[in-house]
């Protein structure tokens, strides 16, 4: 895999594990709050129905696929037992599988105007935000 894809597939992980970081912090330690995900998680898939200019089938598919990834991935973080590292390469075969299904929903062309968007539109660290993955850009980089 190339230096491009790596970096977007870390900058995915580096992303979750702020999202679920930020988000245990601000509500003292406890559950995360699950409304208010699916909430930015929904407004997410929304702004990219719009800029990509999705199809419902290819929108319905992009969300089937962030919630899965999302649950997955919340299981991994709230596992205790493994370190921070652990957590991080157990995401990377995560991140590779979502990239590989959004590929196939979106097609070789949208798929890399997905790369670009989830790029450009990767929440800032300090902004509190959520992201989501399936970034990569799919030229043999991870």
């Amino acid at each position: 895999m190339n230096a491009r894809k790596r970096m977007i597939a870390c900058a995915t992980l580096v992303i979750a594990l702020f999202t679920v970081t930020s988000t245990y912090a601000q509500r003292g330690g406890g559950m995360m709050d699950t409304a208010a995900m699916r909430q930015r998680q929904e407004a997410r898939i929304q702004k990219m129905k719009t800029d990509l200019k999705l199809t419902d089938v290819q929108t319905d598919s992009i969300r089937a696929i962030m919630t899965d990834m999302q649950t997955q991935r919340r299981a991994i973080f709230m596992d205790q037992s493994m370190s921070r590292e652990d957590k991080m390469a157990k995401m990377q075969p995560l991140n590779e599988a979502a990239n590989k299904r959004v590929s196939a929903a979106l097609g070789p062309d949208l798929y890399k105007k997905y790369q670009d968007w989830m790029e450009q539109n990767r929440p800032q660290r300090g902004g509190g935000g959520g992201g989501y993955g399936g970034g990569g850009n799919g030229n043999g980089n991870q």
